[in-house]
């Protein structure tokens, strides 16, 4: 197999989403397999203290290397071992592989934190979205605004933001991965940059002054509640077990679903603050009538403008260095 190839892969890998873009992975690459590790440095030690998060990223970035594989002519089989510490993507050549036509949609999916525009998806397109294929005991659940369930979990998510932004380290976590203009995300090649809020270039003392003023519940929830009524639904994914197995299951099934998102020109944005607590997850899993299931990502579906593209590191800043 050709060492270029393999790096083709990670190359498509990287541009998975992760929580506060933080890229919490690394890359070890052998003959014919790709490793996917957890990168300690890059863990978000308050706000996914279980590390659950992390591991669905690397679900995620998993489910690019399949797609990619595609495109070299790979069949892609994917592992893990018992202790459940990484991800094995094993590379088979075949004459019978077809180039997967998710690949197009690697490159444009983006994470789009605006305002929607209000238009409700059309029901034959949520059908479809319904019906793709999802990995074993994944549930994932369509809330439409306007109905009862959806307001239900507004209301988590306001008082999530509550609960989180009283919270001195969560505050901490969130702040030291913010990139208040362009010069500190081209230098770090990570984080939440200042232009993925839609916030214009200042200087950096002026522009961490202006975003850590916004950093408390009121301002949170002013515009949560707009982009939430901007939305057509809430889609909320859930693991049966609450396992590392199924959060890289659920990782591969969430970043099928945002590429087929990104070829719909359906924009969408995590809001995972009633996952993330433990007290609201599980008041809402009983709300939802899913009470046997662990709520795990949830994200707000709609149409919008295209943002700007969340920065990543150089290739050799991921590879795993024995």
């Amino acid at each position: 197999m050709q060492h270029d190839d393999l790096i083709f892969m990670v190359e498509q890998a990287v541009k998975a989403p992760s929580g506060h873009n933080t890229q919490p992975w690394l890359f070890r690459v052998e003959e014919n397999r790709i490793d996917i590790l957890p990168n300690p440095e890059k863990e978000l030690k308050v706000v996914d203290a279980d590390r659950r998060e992390l591991f669905v990223s690397l679900g995620c970035a998993a489910e690019n290397l399949c797609i990619a594989a595609s495109v070299k002519g790979y069949k892609a089989d994917v592992s893990m071992p018992e202790d459940g510490s990484f991800v094995s993507v094993q590379f088979t050549s075949s004459s019978l592989v077809i180039k997967n036509p998710l690949y197009e949609q690697i490159s444009q999916r983006q994470t789009n934190r605006n305002v929607y525009n209000g238009t409700v998806i059309k029901e034959n397109i949520i059908y479809s979205l319904r019906n793709m294929q999802k990995e074993e005991n994944v549930g994932v659940y369509f809330l439409l605004n306007g109905e009862g369930k959806y307001n239900v979990v507004a209301d988590y998510i306001m008082k999530g933001n509550k609960i989180q932004l009283r919270d001195k380290a969560f505050k901490d976590e969130l702040s030291s991965w913010i990139r208040y203009n362009k010069s500190h995300a081209e230098e770090s090649g990570d984080g939440l940059s200042y232009a993925v809020f839609g916030a214009p270039n200042l200087p950096r003392c002026i522009s961490e002054m202006i975003m850590k003023a916004c950093l408390n519940p009121f301002v949170q929830n002013r515009g949560d509640k707009k982009k939430i009524q901007s939305s057509s639904h809430f889609v909320l994914f859930t693991t049966r077990h609450n396992s590392i197995k199924e959060w890289i299951g659920l990782g591969r099934t969430l970043e099928r679903f945002l590429l087929e998102l990104t070829a719909s020109g359906i924009a969408y944005a995590f809001l995972n603050q009633p996952c993330e607590i433990k007290a609201l997850s599980e008041q809402m899993k009983y709300s939802l009538l899913i009470d046997t299931e662990y709520p795990t990502i949830l994200i707000r579906i709609g149409y919008g403008k295209k943002m700007p593209f969340s920065l990543r590191k150089r290739i050799d800043e991921v590879l795993y260095d024995i």
